[in-house]
């Protein structure tokens, strides 16, 4: 568990492909005004790192809301719900659709309607993306969580950090952010949806600028130096230029 500022935690947990390699996921918890507490993604924590959630949040009970960002990211919705039953559970429609048993609040997390009710968080999802595809494979959209008070970023698969496994992550130094490999799958097969992208990530360096550390899912906790959120999205915006182009040649 990392504790990154006043009233922000990260987990960080193992997911292995093919049962050999670990590529990593996280959840993050954050503490409101009024003390009550929401989980960010869910995974299954134990040993020491489930003691000290339970007892930061009061064997649970302190934690009221629990939402879930990512479509593909439903394997431990069950194990977050268990944690504390009680809370309101957030998901996007695919989540209702693979774990409809759970108890789901009717509203979806991919609505800005929905985003609206939670005072100490901003949202944002990817405009030119499809949240879902055909090919369950292709990860690169999701519903990006900021947490206002601290500036901290919460995201899974969209913006990546590459880390070097084990002890030599601390060791070799990270990657800037970047794009998902899968961007290219994501697009949509229409005209201008490589221009609404770069026009969202454009506009997510400037009105996020002020982001000073980035919890992204497969890989690391990212450490921005003032300015680094605004250079770093700019950057994985150049790098992702020629599929952008190629997108243009295709759809126009």
């Amino acid at each position: 568990m990392k504790h990154l500022a006043e009233s922000f935690w990260n987990f960080r947990g193992s997911f292995k492909v093919a049962k050999v390699f670990d590529v990593g996921t996280h959840m993050s918890l954050v503490r409101k005004a009024d003390g009550q507490f929401t989980l960010i993604d869910s995974y299954a924590v134990s040993g020491d790192e489930r003691e000290a959630l339970m007892s930061l949040t009061n064997n649970g009970l302190a934690i009221d809301t629990i939402i879930n960002v990512h479509p593909f990211h439903t394997l431990h919705c069950t194990a977050a719900h268990e944690i504390a039953p009680h809370a309101r559970l957030y998901g996007t429609q695919r989540h209702r659709e693979q774990a409809p048993e759970l108890p789901w609040e009717r509203d979806v997390m991919e609505d800005p309607a929905t985003q609206e009710r939670f005072d100490d968080l901003d949202f944002s999802v990817p405009a030119g993306l499809d949240l879902v595809t055909a090919d369950d494979s292709v990860h690169a959209s999701s519903v990006l969580v900021r947490h206002r008070p601290s500036g901290i970023v919460h995201v899974d698969d969209t913006l990546m950090v590459l880390a070097a496994p084990g002890m030599l992550g601390h060791i070799l130094p990270q990657s800037r952010l970047r794009f998902h490999p899968m961007l290219a799958k994501a697009l949509q097969q229409r005209s201008r949806a490589a221009d609404d992208f770069a026009a969202w990530a454009q506009a997510l360096a400037r009105e996020w600028a002020s982001t000073r550390i980035v919890c992204a899912a497969h890989s690391a906790v990212r450490q921005l130096e003032p300015g680094g959120w605004h250079a770093e999205l700019t950057h994985a915006l150049s790098a992702i230029r020629k599929t952008l182009d190629h997108h243009r040649a295709q759809h126009g």
